[in-house]
């Protein structure tokens, strides 16, 4: 599922720091704080999942691990970040398709996923790629299928705004703390969007956030 060559923002951040993106997410206790999205998705056996922006494959292994009967793909652009997922997903001996593209081209037919995911990719995105992006999460969610999305969200404490000024200046981080990306799922066509869950991190607040498709909508 080659897509043409294009820039884009590795996982972290910068290629030469793919290495060290696993250690830091375990510092920061990664799967700890990735849990409560796959509980909110509600996932049952046979649904399609996909994991957009997977980059090592982290939320995408834990999904296959938590939910075995549910067919899990990963997608990210970056081959290396790739190379790392599959061979977590070897060790673990587990099954996962893994694709190489770009979340706002998405190659896969219309109405084909129950759930989409999306972990801490959202930042990375400029506001027409996330535009984008949650209009091809609409076209591939089938009727009643949902969007879980895990990203930097507006500070609402005096501790998390100093580290939000401190680590997400970045224009691409703006629509996040400013609070703007409900208002987008919803100009996607998604409905219902929710903030789950609000929470205080080493890095700064996130939040948790759930969307669902309706028939009739764009």
């Amino acid at each position: 599922m080659d897509q043409p060559e294009r820039s884009y923002i590795p996982a972290a951040g910068q290629h030469w720091l793919l290495r060290l993106y696993d250690p830091l997410l375990w510092i920061l206790r990664g799967d700890a704080l990735k849990r409560p999205l796959i509980e909110q998705a509600a996932i049952t056996p046979g649904f399609r999942v996909l994991d957009v922006g997977c980059g090592t494959g982290s939320l995408t292994v834990l999904i296959k691990r938590l939910h075995p009967q549910a067919a899990v793909v990963g997608l990210d652009p970056d081959d290396k970040a790739l190379a790392i997922a599959k061979r977590k997903v070897e060790r673990a001996g587990l099954s996962v398709e893994f694709d190489r593209g770009f979340a706002d081209r998405l190659a896969y037919p219309d109405a084909s996923f129950d759930r989409v995911f999306s972990s801490f990719m959202f930042h990375h995105l400029t506001r027409d790629e996330k535009s984008a992006t949650l209009g091809e999460i609409r076209r591939v969610l089938k009727v009643g299928g949902s969007l879980h999305l895990l990203d930097f969200a507006p500070p609402r404490s005096f501790l998390s705004r100093v580290v939000g000024h401190l680590f997400h200046q970045a224009a691409h981080v703006e629509d996040n703390v400013a609070g703007r990306i409900p208002s987008l799922i919803a100009e996607a066509g998604l409905v219902d969007c929710e903030e789950v869950a609000h929470r205080n991190t080493l890095v700064g607040s996130i939040a948790y956030y759930r969307a669902v498709t309706i028939e009739g909508s764009p």
